[in-house]
């Protein structure tokens, strides 16, 4: 029997590119493995870090990015599983609502509507983008010092500066302000394909325990929904050192937990 194929949907300030080691990794397992961009986004990395002043960049949003990526997915030949990192660990919960794929996994996945956090970390992290003093006219550059606070806390200088060299580019910031309205509203009642949150235990921009709520808005459906957090981690954890850790626990819940369940069903 042919093994699903595999889509990776990556966060806010990243590329598709980021996603990489997990593509070979989960390629050498046998699986399809597709990475697709978010709209304005389909360029080198380089390419993209000298859009920084480029009014055209700071127009995609949240709506059309996951009207893209639902898009996607529905162009495929079967229902995908769809793995998440930060933003699109949000994405992959609307697409999972939409009933659009076979399994999600949303890891640090950024809250939907009605979901936040009163935490220090999570307020400070989040405001330079969502500042309605600061103008959405052109893409936000996140300085270096936010990015080591917000994404990479706890990692050494070193790998904190070649993370935000080779990945970081500028983002739209009306990707990340949609995300508190409407756009990101989720039933959490409603049925869903099987879904596992993961959290990072030290993840400051999406605190473990915002992980947990979003997690535990899901107790009133019906469908398979877990739920695991990963010591040490932080934000980037799809990156840190070790991701391999990660990436085949994922891998491990969508074959021992999600894809029986389907099988059963049938």
């Amino acid at each position: 029997m042919a093994k699903p194929t595999i889509v990776l949907i990556h966060g806010l300030f990243v590329t598709k590119h980021s996603w990489q080691p997990w593509v070979e990794h989960y390629q050498a397992k046998g699986y399809t493995v597709l990475a697709p961009a978010w709209p304005g986004r389909d360029h080198s990395v380089a390419a993209l870090q000298q859009r920084a002043n480029d009014p055209a960049l700071a127009q995609h949003d949240l709506r059309e990015s996951i009207d893209v990526h639902a898009q996607f997915v529905q162009s495929l030949p079967e229902k995908p599983i769809v793995i998440g990192h930060s933003m699109g660990g949000l994405i992959t919960q609307i697409l999972a609502n939409r009933q659009l794929i076979s399994a999600g996994v949303a890891i640090d996945s950024a809250p939907p509507q009605g979901v936040i956090s009163t935490k220090w970390s999570f307020i400070k992290s989040a405001l330079p983008m969502i500042n309605p003093l600061r103008s959405a006219s052109k893409p936000y550059t996140m300085p270096f010092e936010h990015f080591q606070y917000t994404f990479v806390n706890g990692m050494p200088l070193a790998e904190q500066q070649a993370i935000y060299q080779s990945q970081v580019v500028p983002e739209s910031l009306k990707n990340l302000r949609q995300s508190l309205t409407s756009v990101s509203k989720v039933d959490f009642k409603a049925d869903h394909a099987p879904l596992l949150l993961i959290a990072g235990e030290i993840d400051q921009i999406i605190p473990a325990s915002l992980n947990y709520s979003n997690y535990r808005k899901y107790r009133h459906s019906r469908s398979l929904t877990d739920f695991k957090q990963f010591a040490g981690r932080n934000h980037y954890l799809v990156g840190q050192p070790n991701w391999q850790e990660v990436a085949d626990y994922v891998l491990n819940w969508v074959e021992t937990k999600a894809l029986a369940q389907q099988a059963v069903a049938q």
